[in-house]
């Protein structure tokens, strides 16, 4: 006979399960200790990291969506406003030397494609060169002036004042100094103009180092230079891309630019103006459009030469390559306790009132 302590569903062993059954021991696995609440329905942390891994956009999660988002935008926008544009000129009967169809120009665009291929090699090969020496130089005079404020001081105006010369005082004067069939002078245009954004954002990342950083590399016993390539570059390198991504757009204008001014005939901005001169104004828009093109495609390389050198910024932390990653949403601080192997015996039940009326005696 069972006491009457016990409960209707008490085992005969003795020892009561607990509540919600191995399910209910289980459940908290995450947590270590209990359950969750039974009001916590959809707003459980299981339910709603289900949500956070399939939202945003639907299930797949919502990067790729937004990846795609940005993609398809631009080339919706530009296919839009080519459609509004050829509208225009056709309702309007624009003459050609105003503005010229888009469909007029594509079909000088597909008419002179070798020419075209031929003059954006040669543009693009100045504009390359001058590039590489312009980030070359940029970021050499970047790391002495973040070492020293007398440097700093001397080449930030030479900078600021290499910056506001513009391009069409340079390209003749260069003309006249080199050989009338010669690259340098429009590679020197496009070095000149790479400098400045090139110098001042690595300036600026070079100096946005943590004392902790600091401090740790002078316990170290680090030199400058080793400082500067362990510390400094790494987490400059985010500013650094900054100037190199708008530099690569500078270079191809400076390069086209300098193309105005004599020199060889070779480049996309000497067949611009030919093509002008010549009233063949959708020719000369097809050269501009291949001039776009180029542009775009230096810009996107640095954008992914920026992807390729910046792997922590693709893990998600984008802070540096010395930072720790930011604790995801929904995880606990701590780490859970690691739960026990084998549960502790319970303790067995009190006796109960009733159990103690029906104990015999003793003798």
């Amino acid at each position: 006979m069972t006491g009457t302590g016990a409960g209707a569903g008490t085992p005969a062993g003795g020892r009561a399960r607990p509540p919600g059954g191995r399910g209910g021991a289980r459940g908290g696995r995450g947590g270590g200790v209990a359950s969750p609440a039974p009001g916590a329905g959809a707003g459980t942390p299981a339910g709603g990291r289900a949500r956070r891994r399939g939202g945003r956009g639907g299930p797949g999660g919502g990067l790729g969506s937004g990846k795609v988002a940005t993609v398809v935008a631009p080339v919706v926008v530009g296919v839009a406003a080519i459609a509004l544009w050829e509208v225009f000129v056709q309702a309007r009967d624009v003459r050609p030397y105003l503005l010229p169809a888009p469909s007029a120009i594509w079909e000088q665009f597909r008419a002179s494609f070798d020419l075209i291929v031929d003059a954006a090699w040669a543009t693009g090969l100045n504009a390359l060169v001058g590039l590489v020496i312009g980030v070359l130089a940029g970021l050499l005079a970047a790391v002495v002036a973040a070492r020293s404020r007398i440097v700093d001081g001397m080449l930030g105006p030479v900078a600021a004042a290499m910056n506001a010369i513009p391009i069409i005082a340079l390209a003749p004067l260069f003309n006249t100094m080199f050989s009338a069939t010669s690259s340098v002078p429009r590679r020197l245009v496009v070095a000149i103009v790479v400098f400045f954004p090139i110098f001042v954002n690595t300036v600026r990342g070079l100096r946005e180092v943590q004392p902790v950083q600091r401090e740790l590399m002078r316990s170290l016993a680090a030199g400058p230079w080793a400082f500067a390539r362990m510390v400094q570059l790494p987490g400059a390198l985010p500013h650094v891309f900054t100037g190199f991504r708008l530099a690569s757009s500078l270079a191809v204008i400076a390069a086209v630019v300098a193309e105005y001014f004599g020199g060889r005939q070779n480049g996309l901005g000497s067949r611009i103006t030919a093509a002008a001169s010549n009233t063949a104004y959708p020719r000369a828009w097809a050269f501009v459009v291949a001039a776009c093109v180029l542009g775009l495609v230096v810009y996107l390389v640095a954008g992914l030469l920026e992807w390729l050198a910046t792997p922590w910024r693709r893990a998600g932390s984008g802070g540096g390559p010395l930072r720790r990653r930011p604790r995801p949403v929904g995880t606990p601080a701590v780490a859970p306790a690691v739960p026990a192997t084998a549960a502790p015996a319970a303790a067995p039940p009190p006796a109960t009132a009733s159990a103690a009326a029906h104990t015999p005696p003793d003798g």
